[in-house]
């Protein structure tokens, strides 16, 4: 059954681009003035770097650990990502070469240990449990970006709080902080284990990251151990007015090019797609929806390679290729979304050989007399919310936004030879 498509046009989003910054000035001057008195010559530091598309991440890595260096300490990397990389050490260490964390790049050895210590437990009974090759270090610098969580909403998202928590605890205290999560919220045993874990290890601080609409490096701070938990919660707030956003609430059928753990820890961000990692309707965001966002349908059509097969989170879509379907890596898939005990993210969607039949029953699916009417919009990932493409029945909207301007006239959509989209 083959269907009309609607014609399209691209479309530019004004978004505020951050001011650029030198980041290893701004790492390494906030490094002295808070850490300089604690760290002594000899002292090893682990330095965390965890699996999120970070802007700049080896940048502000090899930043620390030249300044550690600097002052005689003998600082190393220890991945904190929880169960990503197949809950494996050469699994969690290939995720950090792909952003350029390695020896040759930081100057610094990566200690991979999956091996962890049972610290204690929460007030409420939660098992804390964290790395024992971080415990081994004299003290511990996190590194992390602070933003919107994918799977919460509250005073604090994804940030230095979760690496504590989550990502140092390894896959085990991974999937002890989740099974807590189903029970008693994300936040408060992120808060609770984070207190217990900050009492009796040696943290130092953390260098904490925000990004803006455009994926760049807004501004980084620096921030003691004492000041982690009420200072996080402040910037957390930051993080949220710098968030970018589709510019329409109603689509009938996003498509999205790339999906992947570089992109979001869900492959798609929740906040920007209103589908949540624990169900959804196609009719509407559910009660736990981060978004207001009301999309029927979703076509991805591509895996990012720094992905290394971890599809998580293409349970969110209802339509997707055999081609990311071939590039899936189940074991690295299974490990994360049961971990995480939201299985629905590792559910295969209906897959198509082309983009060009994907889109043709996608569109069926909508029940609509005339698709050409179709409100679809394209966007190259959720990270990428500047350029895109859009429905010639989304032209009058654009025209009355000001903060939309058209970069074409309405156009037939373009594909290959091979009956797959051309590139935005």
């Amino acid at each position: 059954m083959s269907v009309n498509f609607p014609r399209i046009l691209t479309i530019r989003q004004s978004l505020n681009r951050a001011a650029p910054i030198d980041i290893r000035t701004s790492v390494q001057s906030q490094l002295a003035k808070t850490f300089t008195s604690q760290i002594t010559p000899g002292a090893r530091i682990a330095v965390t770097a965890g699996s999120r598309g970070i802007s700049n991440l080896q940048q502000i890595v090899s930043a620390a650990v030249d300044w550690l260096k600097e002052r005689g300490a003998e600082p190393f990397i220890v991945p904190a990502m929880g169960s990503h990389g197949g809950a494996t050490p050469e699994g969690q260490a290939s995720v950090l070469a792909d952003y350029g964390i390695t020896m040759e790049a930081v100057g610094a050895p990566v200690q991979p240990s999956m091996e962890v210590k049972l610290l204690g437990r929460t007030d409420d009974g939660v098992d804390v449990y964290f790395s024992a090759e971080a415990l081994r270090a004299d003290g511990i610098l996190l590194v992390n970006r602070i933003k919107p969580h994918t799977d919460f909403s509250g005073t604090i998202g994804s940030g230095l709080l979760k690496m504590i928590t989550v990502g140092l605890g390894k896959r085990v205290g991974a999937g002890a902080c989740h099974t807590a999560f189903a029970l008693r919220g994300h936040e408060q045993v992120i808060r609770k284990v984070a207190s217990v874990t900050l009492q009796c290890t040696p943290i130092l601080g953390g260098v904490a990251i925000l990004e803006g609409p455009f994926h760049e490096t807004a501004e980084i701070v620096v921030l003691g151990k004492e000041e982690i938990l009420a200072g996080e919660e402040q910037l957390f707030a930051r993080a949220k007015r710098l968030m970018p956003s589709l510019p329409f609430e109603d689509i009938d059928f996003l498509i999205v090019d790339q999906m992947g753990k570089n992109i979001s820890g869900s492959g798609m961000d929740p906040n920007i797609i209103g589908r949540s990692v624990y169900g959804y309707m196609s009719q509407g965001p559910t009660v736990n929806s981060l978004s207001s966002v009301k999309i029927r349908r979703i076509f991805v059509r591509d895996l990012t390679p720094e992905s290394h097969g971890n599809a998580v989170g293409i349970g969110l879509a209802d339509l997707t290729t055999s081609r990311l379907v071939r590039a899936m890596d189940p074991q690295a898939i299974y490990v994360n979304a049961l971990t995480a005990l939201a299985p629905i993210i590792a559910k295969i969607p209906i897959y198509f050989e082309t983009d060009s039949e994907a889109i043709n029953w996608g569109l069926t699916s909508l029940g609509m007399s005339d698709t050409k009417a179709a409100r679809v919009v394209r966007i190259a990932s959720t990270l990428s919310l500047e350029v895109m493409q859009v429905a010639e029945a989304l032209y009058d909207r654009v025209m009355d936004d000001e903060k939309l301007s058209a970069l074409d006239p309405p156009h037939e959509m373009k594909f290959d030879s091979h009956q797959n989209l051309l590139p935005i």
